[in-house]
């Protein structure tokens, strides 16, 4: 028998009892396409060679394909990996405040862009601004959606059409398979590339300055690294440099700091993360670094910086397309308030896991090794070591 004349026609399907109950549930529409896209993909399953499914196979299939449908595809999960950070899970889980800050103006109105003092329309980079400008001691603050996103404004508003120096050292990748050469070309900006892949001289940068240079770009590896024979040129060295030339009022210095921490990682045992403070201090014009890494906020991309080169920023048009909505503004000034209060540590998620003591770690597993143990299944505890961040 011909094995496609074994599947049930659309109508049959229709006519079963379970049918009649997911229709009255998910709708017609829903019932009809999933019915559908079943009976094609068991007509290429038989032009493969498996055999023709019967209807009450179909049927229990439709029940499911219906279901999962109806739920959520982002769900939680149990974060096993060993990676603190890990950009594949979410990042930075948010601490209680921050989700707090989200439920209370997600579910009603809000004065996002509202001056409650003056009456009148107000700006929505206000809420986040004041908060970074006194952790940082940045003049003034700009939040988009993330910092691939923060480094393309930056540079189409700071070198459109004009030269970028930076070092071969630093034109990394920064994950699912963008690389800041392709960011920096699509703000504008002309790169000029100096110095080798492990060492690049301050004289490098120098030798490629000229009328037409813009800014002069540095870029934090992040978790990449290289060891040996390596040099590279410091921020406040290419700060010095620019003041010493003639036309240094036409480049900027820039700093793409990524991980954004604003807490001193040494303490931790950690290696020293340059903090977003570090970068302001040794000059930078600008800033940028990620809201969801070790600042521990929802995913954001934060601009610090001169004043009056963030008020350009924001007057520039595609920075109203990347804008942060009121639950991602809400979060992030929950997160700055407990670096505010000096609790950063204690209430936010990320600090809380990079501060775990060893013995409160090994408690926590003692524990769950009993419970599965008492349900029968094998456990060893090993010693082991976590890395703060990662993912692909």
């Amino acid at each position: 028998m011909n094995p496609y004349r074994q599947l049930p026609s659309v109508d049959k399907m229709l006519e079963q009892p379970a049918t009649a109950a997911a229709l009255a549930h998910f709708g017609r529409d829903a019932v009809l396409s999933a019915i559908r896209q079943l009976l094609e993909e068991s007509r290429a399953a038989i032009a493969a060679g498996e055999d023709a499914p019967d209807l009450a196979e179909l049927s229990e299939r439709l029940q499911s394909r219906l279901a999962a449908g109806a739920q959520p595809s982002i769900r939680p999960l149990l974060n096993a990996t060993g990676v603190i950070i890990h950009t594949n899970l979410g990042r930075a889980p948010l601490s209680q405040a921050a989700l707090q800050a989200m439920h209370s103006v997600g579910q009603g109105y809000s004065n996002l862009e509202y001056d409650l003092a003056e009456g009148r329309r107000g700006s929505r980079y206000s809420h986040a601004e004041a908060l970074l400008c006194e952790l940082t001691g940045a003049e003034a603050a700009l939040v988009v959606n993330n910092n691939a996103a923060a480094l393309m404004l930056l540079l189409r508003g700071v070198a459109a059409g004009r030269e970028v120096v930076i070092s071969r050292g630093e034109l990394v990748e920064i994950g699912g398979g963008f690389r800041i050469p392709d960011i920096l070309r699509q703000s504008g900006a002309r790169l000029v590339e100096v110095g080798t892949t492990n060492r690049t001289r301050v004289a490098d940068y120098a030798a490629a300055l000229s009328s037409d240079t813009a800014a002069l770009l540095k870029v934090h590896p992040s978790n990449f690294a290289m060891i040996g024979f390596t040099a590279a040129a410091t921020l406040a060295e290419l700060v010095q440099l620019v003041q010493e030339t003639w036309y240094f009022d036409t480049i900027s210095v820039l700093n793409d700091l990524g991980s954004g921490a604003l807490l001193d990682t040494q303490p931790f045992g950690l290696a020293h993360e340059p903090t977003v403070q570090e970068s302001v201090q040794a000059g930078a014009a600008a800033t940028t670094f990620s809201g969801d890494k070790l600042l521990g906020g929802p995913q954001a991309g934060i601009i610090v910086g001169q004043r009056d080169l963030i008020a350009e920023l924001k007057q520039e048009p595609l920075a109203r397309a990347l804008r942060v909505d009121k639950g991602t503004l809400a979060a992030l000034q929950a997160t700055l308030l407990a670096y505010r209060r000096g609790q950063a540590v204690a209430e936010i998620p990320v600090w809380q896991m990079i501060g775990a003591e060893a013995e409160a770690l090994a408690r926590r597993a003692q524990t769950w090794a009993d419970q599965l143990i008492a349900a029968g299944l094998a456990v060893t505890l090993r010693p082991g070591e976590s890395a703060v961040g990662g993912g692909s």
